[in-house]
């Protein structure tokens, strides 16, 4: 660790980062293939010497959590996406779903070191972790992460705020790891009680959205909050670092933005499902589909990490949507994009007309012939089982904001 950055692997360049990942993944692919059942189903007929950039990496199909899901019905626990027994592992979770989760082994599982450090966390700290312990690993994941790095927790848990003010009190923690909201809870409360918590200078938050106003708030009462974020699955994919120009991508992941509903890459700052590969030999996920809303920032940060940057949380991805008693699913809308070059991009929106459902199509292209709309409405109806218009529209002009469904009905409907 240096003053600035936690190791010399954050200030690499771009192209060496590439080049080693990438140089990484076919052994990572080769071994999951020959150990573990769910990847030779999931990923039969690739060839892993093949995947060695980014659009290789692109061709495969995405995972996700409804996939994985199955799989851990058909292969009780973990589906057999796991190159390892699940006995080989420390520790074994449950998230809702419920989705079993591994605990990697390491003194770091889920690479949160990092963020911890460019929070501001130093060695020799002591960290108030108020995230859970119950079942789920979020309580563990920046436990794990403080210890690796020097640091003393307390493991506070979530509820029982006069007590966490007492332990805070009696400890005087630099830093808190929780959810971005929970703090202001045990501020406040700490506030009625009459109990000073000026040594309180660090947070790194998780498991929600940090609103501006909350982060000004706590800058007020004297602490600086960063945020990370953290899948169960995956560990701490991103994190804010003191520029606060997005959040940069952890070291050893590859993170891809994707057409919510498809396997399909987007164009740099374009909004999309944040798709996940992560080099951990005894739980690969390979193109792991988080179901949240992300996009790529240009560039790199000016606090001097190079990795690829994003603009965080921005919502989720699964925009199935019912209509008429049936479920239209973004997969469905892409297929209608797909059936017709002319098309650049498109947006299926709900409404409601004359008390019935209505979808009407929003097709951006540059090629609209007399026909086109016709064609169109056709495949909408042969790919969702439904009638809707169709409406053309200027290149450009739809939002850049990850909906490929947006319902627009009346919430009291």
């Amino acid at each position: 660790m240096n003053p600035q950055h936690f190791d010399e692997r954050e200030t690499r360049s771009p192209e060496a980062r590439e080049a080693e990942l990438f140089a990484r993944l076919p052994e990572l692919i080769a071994h999951a293939l020959e150990t573990a059942e769910g990847w030779q189903e999931h990923l039969a007929g690739i060839d892993p010497a093949s995947v060695t950039s980014r659009e290789a990496l692109g061709s495969l199909p995405v995972l996700r959590k409804s996939s994985l899901l199955e799989a851990q019905e058909k292969r009780p626990p973990l589906g057999g996406y796991t190159t390892v027994a699940p006995t080989a592992f420390e520790r074994v979770f449950m998230s809702p779903g419920p989705i079993w989760e591994p605990q990697a082994g390491g003194s770091d599982p889920w690479a949160g070191a990092r963020a911890l450090f460019a929070a501001g966390v130093r060695p020799g700290d002591l960290v108030h972790n108020a995230l859970s312990y119950h079942m789920t690993p979020g309580g563990f994941i920046l436990d794990y992460s403080a210890r690796a790095m020097g640091c003393t927790v307390f493991p506070a848990g979530i509820g029982n705020t006069d007590l966490q003010v007492q332990a805070m009190a009696a400890l005087k923690p630099k830093a808190y790891t929780g959810t971005p909201d929970y703090l202001k809870v045990i501020m406040d409360r700490a506030e009625e009680l009459g109990v000073e918590l000026g040594f309180l200078k660090l947070g790194l938050v998780s498991g929600g959205a940090l609103y501006p106003s909350l982060r000004e708030e706590y800058a007020r009462r004297g602490v600086k909050v960063s945020q990370c974020y953290a899948t169960a699955d995956l560990g701490v994919i991103a994190y804010e670092s003191e520029a606060m120009e997005g959040m940069v991508v952890n070291e050893d992941y590859i993170v891809e933005i994707v057409r919510p509903g498809t396997d399909d890459p987007v164009a740099q700052g374009e909004v999309g499902e944040l798709v996940v590969t992560t080099l951990n030999k005894d739980y690969p996920l390979i193109r792991f589909a988080t179901g949240d809303l992300s996009a790529v920032l240009p560039g790199v940060s000016s606090c001097g990490r190079t990795n690829m940057r994003i603009k965080g949380w921005m919502g989720r991805a699964d925009q199935r949507t019912k209509v008429k008693g049936m479920f239209v699913d973004p997969a469905q809308v892409a297929r209608v994009k797909n059936a017709h070059a002319e098309i650049r991009r498109v947006r299926l929106t709900v409404l409601r007309q004359g008390e019935q459902d209505h979808m009407e199509l929003s097709v951006e292209t540059e090629q609209a012939d007399d026909g086109l709309d016709a064609r169109i409405q056709a495949s909408l109806r042969e790919h969702t089982g439904l009638s809707g218009s169709v409406k053309l529209v200027d290149v450009g002009s739809l939002p850049n904001d990850g909906k490929v469904i947006a319902d627009e009905r009346p919430i009291d409907n």
